[in-house]
């Protein structure tokens, strides 16, 4: 079984199986990261409540306020808050994979 790193950084690079397999970890994990992911696949906010509660540093907090602005199709705020993610963690493929991702429309 992979890692949640290996199994997010094959998301983000396209993997088509990674989508399936990280949505089934994604009823028992205590990954934030994971929730994170599996909430931008499938638009389910209770992914995001639950990655809220599990989230234990700075870098996973804003990932979920990343996901929230992003589901919410607020574009301006989602840029703002990119950007300065992005400037402290410019490691962080997950946050520019959400970035990236079609704003949804409202």
């Amino acid at each position: 079984m992979p890692t949640d790193q290996t199994l997010l950084h094959r998301l983000v690079g396209g993997d088509p199986r990674a989508s399936g397999e990280l949505l089934a970890r994604a009823a028992t994990t205590d990954s934030a990261s994971v929730l994170v992911a599996a909430a931008m696949l499938t638009r389910d906010v209770g992914h995001l409540a639950r990655a809220r509660e599990l989230a234990t540093d700075p870098r996973e907090r804003q990932l979920v306020v990343l996901a929230q602005a992003h589901l919410r199709g607020d574009a301006h705020l989602l840029d703002v808050l990119v950007r300065d993610h992005l400037a402290d963690h410019p490691d962080h493929v997950l946050a520019a994979w959400i970035a990236g991702r079609p704003i949804p429309q409202h």
